[in-house]
Order: C-alpha cells, then sequence, then structure tokens
C-alpha cells in the first residue's frame, strides 16, 4: 500500500482528464483503485463505488441526497446501536419532514432484533441504517435479513461496515444491501473511505457537483471537488496484501506481509475475489483462536461484565471484546495497560446511545480490546496476565 501511495506522488501527482502522459497515467491509476475496490465488496461495477476521506463523511453525502427525495411524513429508521456516524445525519432529515423511528435495541443485551425491527417497518419506510457489526458487542448483525425485510416493504438499506470490514470479507451482493461503506484505515489501508451504492440508486439520488456534472456521471456526482488520489490509489496494495495472505495457505500463519515472490495477481477479477474470500477465512479462523482464551479469562472473573456476546463463535461475532470491571474504573484499566505496551481503549467508541442505553455504571464507559489477524496468541497471553489483578 505504502508502495502504491508513494509511486503515485513521485510520479503521476496531477490532475486527471488532460491529454498529456501522467495525466492519463493518474486516470488509469484511479480506474485501478475503484475497481480494486469493488472486488473488495463484490460489487458488480466499480462505478458504485465512491472514495472520500471517512465513513462519517460519506454517510452524511448520503444523507443529505436522500433528504432531497423524501417527502413529508415519509419515514426512515435508525438504531441506537450504531456509530453516532449512522445516526446523527439520519436525524438531522426531521428538519427535512421525514419521521425517525427508532429500531431499539435490547435494553439487556444491547442487540438488535429481527421482531423489534418488524414493528416499526412501514408503508411510509423509505431508508432503515444499522451496522453490520457492533463496534461495542463485536456481535454480527443478519444483514441479509434485514435487507429482506426492508425491500418487502419498498424500502433502502444502508449499512455501516466499519466494524465488520477488518475481519470479514464484505460482499454486498450477497447481502443485497443497498448501501454500504466503511473506512480503510480499519481495513489496514490509509485513512480514506469508501461507500456503495447500487448503480440505479446512485443514478436516481442528487449528487453534490457542480451543476454541469450529469446525474448519471457516478460516482463523481458525490465526490465534490477532487478525491485524493493517492490514498485511493493504495487502496490496490491493500487487495494484493490480502491475496498475499490467501497464498500462504492454512496452517503457515498470518504474521507479517505476503509470501515472498507473491507479487501483485495478475488474475481476473473472479480469481481476485475468490483470493479476499480465502484470506478473510483465515483470518476469522485465526480471531476466534485469539478471542476464546480472553472470553475465557474474562468469563471466570467474577467482578467482570462481558459487554455483548461471552462466545468467540466467529459465525457470530468478530474479536472486539468489550466489558466493565466492578473493582477497577474502565480508564484506570487501560491506563494500566498502557505500561506493558499493550494497545486498549476505554469509552463509548461514538457509540453513545448504545452505552447510555446499557445503562453501564461506568461513566468511562467500556473496555473494548480490539483483536486483529496480526496479533498473536502470545500477546493475548500477555494481556490476559496483564489484565489479571486488574479486574
Amino acid at each position: 500500500m505504502l508502495d502504491r501511495l508513494r509511486d503515485f506522488l513521485v510520479t503521476s501527482n496531477v490532475q486527471l482528464g488532460a491529454s498529456y502522459e501522467p495525466s492519463r497515467v493518474a486516470g488509469r491509476r484511479m480506474a485501478e483503485a475503484r475497481r480494486a475496490a469493488a472486488i473488495l465488496l463484490n460489487a458488480e461495477d466499480p462505478h458504485e463505488v465512491v472514495m472520500g476521506p471517512s465513513t462519517t463523511v460519506l454517510l452524511r453525502t448520503l444523507a443529505q441526497s436522500v433528504g432531497r427525495v423524501l417527502a413529508p411524513g415519509d419515514e426512515v429508521v435508525v438504531t441506537r446501536g450504531d456509530h453516532e456516524a449512522n445516526i446523527g445525519p439520519w436525524l438531522e432529515l426531521e428538519g427535512k419532514g421525514a419521521t425517525i423511528r427508532w429500531w431499539e435495541v435490547d435494553p439487556r443485551t444491547g442487540e438488535l432484533t429481527l421482531e423489534a425491527l418488524d414493528a416499526v417497518l412501514g408503508p411510509r419506510t423509505r431508508l432503515v441504517a444499522m451496522t453490520h457489526a457492533s463496534n461495542i458487542l463485536g456481535s454480527i448483525n443478519p444483514v441479509r435479513a434485514v435487507a429482506d425485510r426492508v425491500h418487502r416493504h419498498g424500502a433502502l438499506l444502508c449499512v455501516d461496515g466499519v466494524g465488520f470490514a477488518p475481519h470479514r470479507a464484505v460482499d454486498v451482493r450477497a447481502l443485497d444491501a443497498d448501501f454500504y461503506a466503511f473506512s480503510f484505515y480499519k481495513t489496514f489501508g490509509p485513512h480514506h473511505a469508501v461507500l456503495y451504492g447500487k448503480k440505479r440508486h446512485l443514478l436516481d439520488l442528487p449528487g453534490h457537483a457542480f451543476y454541469f456534472v450529469g446525474e448519471d456521471d457516478v460516482p463523481y456526482k458525490f465526490q465534490p471537488g477532487n478525491v485524493n488520489y493517492e490514498l485511493s490509489y493504495s487502496v490496490v496494495g491493500l487487495l494484493e496484501y490480502l491475496e498475499g495472505l490467501a497464498g500462504r495457505g492454512p496452517g503457515t500463519g498470518l504474521r507479517g506481509g505476503p509470501a515472498a515472490g507473491s507479487g501483485p495477481s495478475q488474475a481476473g477479477g473472479r480469481e481476485r475475489r475468490r483470493a479476499v474470500e480465502l484470506a478473510f477465512d483465515l483470518i476469522a479462523r485465526h480471531e476466534e483462536r485469539l478471542a476464546q482464551p480472553l472470553l475465557d479469562f474474562l468469563q471466570g472473573r467474577d467482578s467482570v461484565r462481558i459487554v455483548g456476546d461471552a462466545s468467540a463463535d466467529r459465525q457470530a461475532r468478530v474479536p472486539i471484546v468489550s466489558f466493565v470491571s466492578s473493582r477497577t474504573a474502565s480508564r484506570d484499566v487501560v491506563e494500566a495497560v498502557d505500561g506493558h505496551r499493550i494497545g486498549i481503549r476505554f469509552g463509548h467508541f461514538y457509540s453513545a446511545r448504545l452505552v447510555e442505553r446499557l445503562d453501564l455504571p461506568d461513566p468511562d464507559g467500556v473496555v473494548r480490546v480490539s483483536m486483529v489477524h496480526y496479533n498473536t496468541e502470545d500477546e493475548i497471553r500477555r494481556l490476559v496476565e496483564t489484565l489479571d489483578p486488574l479486574v
């Protein structure tokens, strides 16, 4: 990824659309970036890929577009289980006459249920916003089942995939999501983000570019000004990295980069997509092994409440583990662990409404341990040993 970023800046750092060769190179590289992102998402068309500086900005851009086509009384469904980036922009549509319906979480577990969704869907529902994996609970939500319900009501589904995308292969076609967003910095890439939208929706929605940009010019009409070229192009390196992981095969470990001599794949889109799926299958198996000893330790402490599912099952959760301790405040736990060069955090992680709904006793929120595939079982053992006298 770093090689791609550097190479763009050194050899093609010019505007797109000119006739001279560096501009042509830059244009080809941006097209390659969209193709890479489309493979990561399993989108049908690279033009369904909108790049931007963050998931928060892209979701706000989408909400503003949707707000311009809503009629007074149209309903938008949001949850208290989401990151605020997928709540706040939709709430602002009340000022345009929309009605907000809350898909409430279970007050005890914080989980979203399909029964609670059914209770708020109706003939005026136009869009449902939800998270794929909670950044507090770690639980994976049943997006496809939600999509089926939402589409039966003629509505659209917008999914925040930030908590899911670092851990599992995103497949927007299998999910049948209308919109799906995540940040590349969460997925081992740059501080950059992507919004997927089904092409027919992107064509129908009003854009945010200049008046002379055509309504059929997607994704450009949703990218006012310049998208960051070098960060976009570096995403190609993320795809190559995942291909390298897939090339290592089961049982060879996941620490480090691509296998020696792996290089960029020349295979077609379907082959590259299969490599992504294989890489994330290896990642999921490894992450399950990481989460198990931590969850076992926390379950064995009477003073600890695990906030979320206590199972390490990779089908049910990603390895985001949150907890509170009755012995030690969340802030104090994290600050004590800092000295051991182990990076965990405390707070509400921008899911403030969920933490408030769970009515946790600690004003500093939860302690959160976020594991990924480059962590090792030895690192988790060290974490458990560090937490042992604290919680």
